[in-house]
């Protein structure tokens, strides 16, 4: 499976994660001057988030004490070799620093909670710590400071351990003599954390930097200590404060870490398995159409006992969640640990708003020159993702939504409210460059309890006639959500499996199908769709390069490196289905060393029908020998058939390498080569909170790219005619820099871009049909040769044999 942001979690939804960074216009406004006892400069990723001293102790709910880190930086931060250490308010001659050393890392816009020595009170457990040590804290007066390596520091003031280059950050709480700045923060105690509020300031003052509070421990899957709504111990009269004062014109609460009394609202939807919660809507709206009117109340492990409905009152803590903290994603307002009380039932729901063409901007997001967009005030009218945050949490609907991704195996759909985003030829939307990230895609959830109703089973192209409607939420995979209590009925649009055309007997057929992680305890009906693929649809081609080819017993890591078992159970699944008795070449790899699922030691095969095409032979080529070129014009040829393009290059690194064969077909050479670069984990995704957002997997692509067109073009050199045919899984589109750099200088030309626009897709993700896979030949392939098509067999349907597309090129003679 090909990885487009991050690879996909279970389901339980993570929580809570307040981490942001600072825009660009809020630094620049922040004046830094030297303060007493400021540690060295301020941190510009790694901070102490939060500090709590009194797990356990009398009144305390918490069991243990914790130390959070955070993150605001765009990369992530490792902690290998990393320390916290801790010492007392006031150590004397004979006090010495206490370590908990650290290991793995921090993700960009992250937390990190590591849990510390327990007491003997408490009724809560922190959420699964990131790292435990066994510092008892003091509840009222200490330091903790993050600290580059693991021997204890040695000062003992606040001077001192400014000068010590190992402290990154250091915070000293009540009346601490190691501080940074003016004073140690105030108001810690057995019911009191100190911590940053949500921007994560950072000026090298522990007195301005953080305030005490309820503790509110974190973890890196955005985990916190459970709340509750806790029903008849609600507030009962309503307070001063509204959702649209919660929400306030930015993306991040204006009240954020504040817990208010008496919020009012209607409820508008309920949520009672995964993330459970309600969400609640104002009946009576301010005139700003930035300051949204709804927000979740996340109940916790408790399923609430509110009704779609009820008028409430809620009095809880405002928090900022980060439901997919590794790709940058948008944060959801929030209402936890909630008091609700339940005024009447049965109350009119608030009108929903209408996402249409009309209402949505032709423009995404806004740019921030790859900074956070989150303090910027919301332009609605302006930007798609301002008027989905601008509308976070409130009832939206669509009509006669059409449906650009199929329903996959978590009852979700993506659906395209706007008429004007590029439309493939089988109803999808295509996505056709980074700055046409098409404004009007939603993914669809539902509300509707399984016993009232089943989560329509959904192609690309059928519709959801009527309305769909309901609370417009942020899922944590990325991208903006209906979460409907109302669905439109399905229309289907009878999307067919494509048939490639026939070919004439004198036209070799080279195919490429990722076939996600195959391996011998998948089971037989896998196999068999996967052979009708081969076999009927793409029509029993000459040579198929597989993709994602797993070694002899899948994810079990053992060390097997060998795959015949694979090969072989596929091949006979082929003949089973009336194929070719395909023959197969490939190379093992070393063990652990091309990324993928770990211990399947995924790799590229290449299957050939000997009685229409022959293989050459030529030994030499194993998982780190670099295949070259001998020979010139009729008598060029590969050093080792099958072989691996320099294996030892750093951009192959945790990544497949090209396995490139030579072929012979009618007496003359083929040279094929079987691709699938890195994915694209790790990411920020299209709707980040980073604009323009980061792609650091473009990076190693680019190398890659770059080692297979220097190989390319050392076969060229030696024979012009050369007909070369690379392709495979790139993990990248057609108007990216890899693919730019694989046909630099016209030695590789992508036989995608000669299709028209709608047809431009092998792949659909968050509802855009994208290119992952390509097709490149050399410049004596020119275009009255070959005739190239993308099979849409699996991305736009509901039921699959894997996540991609095939395709296949026919050559003429």
């Amino acid at each position: 499976m090909t990885d487009t942001t991050a690879a996909r979690t279970p389901r339980a939804r993570r929580r809570l994660l307040r981490a942001t960074v600072l825009s660009s216009s809020v630094a620049a406004s922040l004046v830094l001057v030297p303060l007493p006892g400021a540690v060295a400069a301020p941190s510009a990723d790694a901070v102490v988030a939060e500090v709590y001293g009194g797990g356990g102790n009398s009144g305390a709910t918490l069991k243990n004490d914790f130390v959070e880190l955070a993150n605001k930086g765009g990369a992530a931060f490792g902690l290998d070799g990393w320390s916290v250490q801790y010492i007392s308010g006031s150590p004397g001659a004979s006090t010495t620093w206490g370590v908990t050393p650290l290991s793995g890392a921090i993700a960009p816009g992250g937390r990190f909670l590591i849990a510390e020595a327990a007491g003997t009170g408490g009724t809560v457990a922190l959420p699964t710590p990131d790292a435990t040590g066994t510092l008892a804290l003091s509840a009222t007066s200490g330091t903790i400071a993050l600290v580059q390596g693991t021997a204890p520091l040695t000062c003992k003031t606040a001077a001192d351990c400014a000068a010590d280059s190992r402290v990154r950050d250091l915070v000293g709480f009540g009346t601490a003599v190691v501080h940074e700045g003016s004073a140690s923060v105030a108001g810690a105690s057995n019911t009191a954390s100190v911590a940053r509020a949500a921007g994560l300031a950072d000026t090298d003052d522990n007195a301005a930097d953080l305030k005490a509070g309820a503790p509110s421990p974190v973890n890196s899957k955005g985990e916190t200590a459970e709340g509750g709504d806790t029903g008849s111990t609600g507030p009962t009269e309503p307070g001063t404060v509204r959702i649209h004062d919660i929400q306030g014109s930015t993306r991040i609460s204006p009240k954020a870490n504040a817990t208010i009394a008496g919020i009012p609202g209607i409820v508008t939807g309920v949520r009672t398995t995964g993330s459970k919660g309600f969400w609640i809507q104002d009946a009576t709206p301010d005139a700003d159409p930035a300051t949204s009117e709804a927000v979740f109340v996340y109940t916790g492990s408790a399923v609430p006992t509110v009704k779609v409905g009820d008028s409430v009152l809620v009095t809880a803590k405002v928090t900022e969640y980060y439901p997919s903290f590794t790709g940058g994603s948008q944060s959801v307002t929030e209402l936890s640990a909630p008091k609700t009380t339940v005024l009447s039932s049965g109350n009119p729901l608030p009108a929903a708003v209408r996402l249409d063409g009309r209402s949505i901007p032709a423009a995404y997001a806004p740019e921030a020159a790859g900074a956070t967009i989150e303090n910027l005030p919301l332009q609605p009218a302006t930007y798609a993702l301002d008027l989905y945050e601008s509308l976070e949490g409130m009832r939206v609907e669509v009509a006669d939504a059409r449906v650009v991704q199929a329903t996959d195996k978590y009852n979700e759909l993506w659906v395209d409210a706007s008429c004007e985003d590029p439309a493939t030829r089988r109803g999808g939307v295509v996505y056709l460059g980074y700055d046409k990230p098409n404004t009007g895609r939603l993914m669809v959830q539902s509300l509707i309890p399984a016993a009232e109703g089943a989560f329509p089973v959904a192609n690309v192209g059928d519709r959801l006639t009527g309305t769909t409607a309901g609370p417009l939420d942020y899922n944590q995979f990325g991208g903006y959500t209906v979460a409907a209590t109302t669905i439109g009925t399905l229309q289907d649009n009878g999307l067919k499996r494509e048939v490639t055309a026939r070919p004439l007997p004198s036209e070799a057929t080279i195919a490429t199908y990722n076939v996600e992680n195959l391996d011998p305890s998948d089971p037989a009906e896998k196999f068999a769709q996967l052979a009708q693929g081969i076999v009927t649809n793409l029509r029993s081609p000459d040579v198929v390069a597989l993709e994602e080819i797993q070694d002899d017993n899948g994810a079990v890591n053992d060390g097997t490196v060998t795959a015949g078992a694979t090969v072989a159970k596929f091949v006979e699944a082929i003949k089973a289905a009336g194929g070719p008795a395909y023959q197969w070449r490939s190379i093992d790899p070393v063990d652990g060393k091309d990324g993928g699922e770990p211990g399947g030691n995924i790799r590229q095969v290449f299957l050939y029908n000997p009685a229409r095409i022959s293989f050459t032979d030529i030994p030499g080529g194993d998982a780190v020998t670099a295949v070259d070129v001998t020979g010139t014009g009729k008598s060029t040829a590969l050093t080792a058939s099958p072989g691996r393009i320099d294996p030892g290059n750093e951009a192959w690194n945790s990544s497949r390498k090209p396995l490139v064969g030579q072929f012979s077909f009618k007496g003359k050479p083929i040279f094929v080569i079987a691709n699938h670069f890195n994915s694209k984990g790790g990411d920020q995704g299209i709707d980040s909170r980073f604009q323009a957002p980061t792609r650091s997997s473009e990076v190693q692509r680019g190398k890659q790219a770059a080692a297979e067109h220097a190989f390319v073009a050392k076969l060229l050199a030696a024979d012009p005619g050369a007909r070369v045919v690379s392709l495979g899984d790139f993990n990248d589109y057609q108007f990216s820099p890899a693919l730019q750099t694989l046909t630099e200088g016209g030695v590789l030309r992508d036989l995608v871009n000669e299709l028209p626009a709608s047809e431009r897709y092998s792949y659909v993700y968050q509802g855009n049909s994208q290119v992952l896979d390509h097709t490149l030949v050399s410049p004596a392939l020119k275009r009255q040769h070959v005739d190239y098509d993308v099979v849409h067999i699996n991305s736009e349907f509901a039921a699959q044999a894997s996540d991609h597309d095939p395709q296949i090129v026919r050559i003429k003679p």
